[in-house]
């Protein structure tokens, strides 16, 4: 195709080779590889599966080697699709309130779709509980200690010190929203620290794993789906703060603070949402 031939592409660069990697609005497969990513992490989930018993298909470390490689896969992409779609090019474009507000409709629809993962995922866990109660909870250990409280806390004030970030942004107060957006990874990263060392302490010395009934199933699958969405949304914290060091954000344009800011207190009312269903109500049923 000619260098001169004109094409009525309202401004945007047509699909093509060339074009890899672009940003938001222009052609990118950043957003597949993403997607590729994430729906990895289902087919590591089935080849893990496949690969326990005595009649397994594939090798045992096969299904946690492609979870390692898919959630790796996932970041990358995300990484990918964040930096060209908002960082390389922030310099060169003027604050568009109008695209800033697609921005956050998008992200509000992003986090509909993950409120319905989670709903069906919390209705099929309901289903099974509501039938033989007693066998639900046998072998399973103590749930409600210090150590799930402490990380309950760490993630509620980790969606203070955010929101008060972004309120010093908004007021154009770099220093204490700087400030905010530390405290808030560090917390996130303590929280995410937590919940590793929770899994070993059940895994190791209480011998309750994700093979350990239907309950065991259960715990693992959505804690781990949050701990998922915990690491996301650390890495788009990671991303912001980096931003805030370069003084890419003013009162002005702070879309990005908005988004990652929605994300981090969704992922905060869906564990507090487990805790009450999974931990307390393991108690009362048990």
């Amino acid at each position: 195709m000619g260098t001169e031939e004109a094409h009525d592409d309202h401004g945007h660069h047509l699909p093509a080779v060339e074009d890899w990697p672009r940003g938001f609005g222009e052609a990118s497969w950043w957003p597949f590889v993403t997607a590729a990513g994430a729906g990895g992490i289902y087919i590591a989930a089935a080849l893990y599966i496949l690969g326990r018993g005595d009649g397994a298909i594939v090798g045992p470390m096969v299904g946690p080697a492609a979870l390692v490689a898919t959630i790796g896969l996932f970041l990358v992409g995300l990484y990918g699709w964040t930096y060209h779609a908002f960082v390389v090019k922030f310099w060169d474009r003027e604050a568009d309130a109008q695209s800033a507000n697609k921005l956050r409709w998008g992200m509000l629809a992003f986090l509909g779709s993950e409120l319905a993962t989670f709903g069906g995922l919390f209705g099929y866990y309901f289903w099974i509980r509501a039938g033989n109660w007693e066998s639900i909870f046998v072998g399973v250990p103590e749930l409600t200690g210090s150590l799930v409280l402490i990380n309950t806390a760490i993630l509620i004030v980790s969606s203070v010190t955010l929101h008060y970030a972004h309120l010093a942004i908004r007021k154009n107060d770099r220093g204490k929203f700087i400030g905010g957006l530390a405290a808030t990874l560090l917390l996130g990263i303590v929280f995410i620290g937590g919940q590793v060392y929770e899994y070993y302490e059940f895994i190791i010395h209480e011998e309750f794993t994700i093979a350990s009934g239907f309950f065991g199933s259960a715990f693992y699958g959505l804690t781990g789906l949050h701990g998922l969405h915990v690491s996301l949304g650390a890495v788009l914290l990671g991303i912001v703060f980096v931003r805030a060091l370069l003084g890419q954000y003013s009162a002005e344009r702070h879309v990005s603070v908005s988004t990652a800011s929605m994300y981090w207190h969704f992922v905060d009312v869906v564990w507090i949402f487990l805790v009450v269903v999974l931990y307390v109500g393991a108690e009362v049923g048990a």
